[in-house]
C-alpha cells in the first residue's frame, strides 16, 4: 500500500517535447513555406523557346516567395521555442 500511496503524489510528466499549439505553428509555418515555394517555382512558359524576363523576374517570384519563406522559417523557430502551457 505505500508503494501506491508514493506513486500518487508523484506529479504526471508528459513525454511529448511540444503541446497542442506548437504542433498548430508547425504546421502554419510549414503552409508558409510550401506556399512560397510554389510562388517562387511560378509556371512554365508557352513557347520554350522564348525568354520572358518579365516571367522570371516577376516581384513575385523575387521579392514577395523569398519574404515568406523566410517568414515560415522565423514561425518554425517561434513554434520550437515556445513553452507549452501547462
Amino acid at each position: 500500500m505505500a508503494d501506491i500511496k508514493a506513486k500518487s503524489n508523484t506529479p504526471a510528466t508528459s513525454s511529448n517535447l511540444f503541446g497542442k499549439e506548437n504542433y498548430m505553428w508547425i504546421l502554419i509555418g510549414l503552409a508558409v513555406m510550401v506556399l512560397g515555394i510554389i510562388l517562387m517555382a511560378g509556371g512554365k512558359s508557352k513557347d520554350p523557346n522564348v525568354f520572358l524576363d518579365s516571367d522570371v523576374y516577376s516581384t513575385t517570384r523575387i521579392t514577395v516567395a523569398p519574404i515568406l519563406i523566410l517568414l515560415g522559417l522565423g514561425i518554425e523557430v517561434f513554434a520550437i521555442f515556445r513553452k507549452p502551457k501547462a
